[in-house]
């Protein structure tokens, strides 16, 4: 079982910048995968980044293409999402979600149900 935890959230102006964190803790996998989602109020969840634990091919949502960027350390079972340019719509909860199950050729790395633990979320509001 895999326990994600955020961090990092908060509040910021319009053009700045914030890093998301994501611990993984409890017993790990070596093959798995990685991946930020996000939701504001009265919206649907989406997906933002996601990256492979083995290897390093990152996925990224278009919104945030330029943006945003993903990236982890092995070392300490953590993924950041770097974002940068932040804008008022970037605003809602942030989650991590982790994949414990073998990636195979099919895995869609920003379809939900391809994830098996997810976090609490953490908060992100970007001020115009």
């Amino acid at each position: 079982q895999v326990q994600p935890v955020e961090s990092g959230g908060g509040l910021v102006q319009a053009g700045g910048s914030l890093r998301l964190s994501c611990a993984a803790s409890g017993r790990t996998f070596s093959s798995y995968a990685m991946g930020w989602f996000r939701q504001a109020p009265g919206k649907e969840r989406e997906f933002v980044a996601a990256i492979r634990w083995s290897g390093n091919r990152q996925n990224y949502a278009d919104s945030v293409k330029g943006r945003f960027t993903i990236s982890r350390d092995n070392a300490k079972n953590t993924v950041y999402l770097q974002m940068n340019s932040l804008k008022p719509e970037d605003t809602a909860v942030y989650y991590c979600a982790v994949r414990n199950r073998l990636l195979r050729n099919d895995y869609d790395p920003s379809a939900a149900d391809g994830y098996d633990y997810w976090g609490q979320g953490t908060q992100v509001t970007v001020s115009s």
